[in-house]
């Protein structure tokens, strides 16, 4: 009798149990509604997304992948939906997003902007404007505008089609380390610095640190940068265009490279590289800013995320205090962005479906996910899920909204083929001791980039 009354009890115990599962998993999705009955099946390619779950190995944080994503927030919206999710690793994201988009084998792709303009020139991409005319569920206006109608990652050369909605952000701020500051008995950096103020400071503060007696350097950038986002930024400062025309006609543009305003940059950057440590010539000796130990006093185009890593770390919120932020350097805090978008492909095998799933990937719940889990910076007006105490991913979107892409811009294949190498050259000899005549300099870029125009 005792044996029947434990199996009674033990079953009554697992009904239990069940429908206390059940009625769990209910709540969970409850407040999921379907989004849309559409059926099809959607390959999709991502460049660098994490797609398991894991745990965060400087926060110590677990990350929800994209993979539990998928299945917690899509598939209960667009249960008609299946996708086929292929994660391609940066260092080789183009190369092989190409070879699928000429082979037919994907639909939808996160990238890079610079790779995503390419392949619109060559008329790899579906253009979305009429996909977004018709569908009165999509709002343009919950993006960036600076973004949104400015960027050659989402919009093309002529700005007339829209061929990609932006994804992810590029955090190109100016940071300063207040504490140097303070042991100099340098005045903080205004909101909006100009080249000027920022050449001053740096200057007074590069030397043996008054107070600890350890070398200091003034400023920090990325000298090598392939995209040369300090420059662009300075460009926008100093007023110089580059040239006038359109990427869409390469062969008309009336290049400036020459001009007075060029020549300034030029000036800036051989005065600046006197008061940075050396490794700004292969990217490095910036390791420790925004932490604890540093001895750069500015860093510009810095993102912050160091910063907020520690502070999730080990809970050390004087981190935040210390290491504060400004906009760029243009005259009202312009500077380089980069904006990651998700594009079609034009060879799409169901663009309905299609369409679906890129709405999704780029709207704001995929966005506050990308945030909460991974930290990148969202393209979105209203972003309130961005921790108040992130004041440093604030910064970057604000830049964001007002920046505006020039002919200086990875875009532009005579930049990054010819421009930038001038550049990194120019700072790597001038750091050197070495710096060659500006104004010859610019006028030997200047032939170079006509005669590139005339063989277009």
């Amino acid at each position: 009798m005792k044996k029947i009354y434990l199996v009674f009890i033990a079953l009554i115990m697992l009904i239990t149990a069940a429908c206390s599962s059940t009625a769990s998993n209910e709540d969970e999705i409850s407040d999921v509604e379907v989004v849309s009955e559409v059926e099809g099946t959607v390959r999709v390619s991502l460049a660098g997304w994490q797609l398991e779950s894991g745990i965060d190995p400087i926060t110590g944080v677990e990350n929800m992948g994209l993979n539990e994503f998928i299945k917690k927030e899509f598939e209960p919206r667009y249960p008609n939906i299946k996708l086929e999710v292929y994660q391609v690793p940066w260092e080789n994201a183009q190369a092989k997003q190409t070879a699928m988009l000429k082979s037919g084998d994907v639909d939808v792709l996160y990238t890079g902007g610079a790779f995503a303009s390419q392949w619109q020139q060559q008329g790899l991409l579906r253009g979305l404007d009429d996909l977004m005319e018709n569908d009165s569920t999509f709002d343009p206006s919950i993006y960036l505008e600076g973004v949104w109608e400015n960027s050659y990652s989402t919009k093309s050369y002529d700005k007339s089609v829209h061929f990609g909605i932006p994804a992810i952000l590029g955090r190109r701020i100016i940071m300063y380390d207040k504490q140097l500051f303070d042991e100099w008995g340098v005045d903080y950096l205004s909101e909006n610095p100009s080249p000027e103020e920022v050449l001053e400071k740096a200057k007074a503060m590069t030397g043996k640190n008054p107070k600890t007696g350890e070398q200091n350097y003034g400023i920090w950038w990325d000298g090598k940068a392939l995209n040369a986002s300090s420059f662009v930024a300075l460009s926008h400062a100093f007023g110089a265009s580059g040239g006038e025309g359109t990427l869409n006609d390469l062969k008309n543009i009336k290049w400036k490279l020459n001009s007075p305003e060029m020549g300034k940059i030029f000036g800036w950057l051989e005065e600046a590289v006197k008061y940075a440590p050396p490794g700004i010539l292969n990217t490095q000796g910036n390791e420790n800013f925004g932490l604890e130990k540093n001895n750069i006093a500015i860093h510009l185009d810095a993102s912050g995320a160091s910063t907020m890593g520690e502070v999730k770390a080990s809970g050390n919120k004087e981190l935040l205090e210390r290491y504060e932020s400004t906009l760029n350097l243009g005259p009202n805090g312009e500077g380089w962005v980069a904006v990651d978008p998700f594009v079609m492909a034009k060879d799409t095998k169901n663009e309905e479906a299609s369409w679906e799933v890129l709405k999704f990937l780029t709207g704001p719940i995929t966005q506050e996910w990308n945030y909460v889990n991974f930290k990148n910076t969202p393209t979105l007006v209203d972003a309130s899920f961005v921790e108040e105490e992130d004041k440093y991913m604030k910064t970057a979107m604000e830049i964001a909204q007002i920046s505006k892409s020039t002919l200086l811009d990875e875009a532009n294949p005579f930049f990054g083929s010819e421009i930038v190498p001038a550049i990194n050259g120019f700072i790597s000899k001038a750091h050197n001791g070495d710096a060659p005549d500006i104004q010859s300099y610019l006028d030997d870029l200047q032939s170079r980039a006509e005669k590139w125009s005339a063989n277009q």
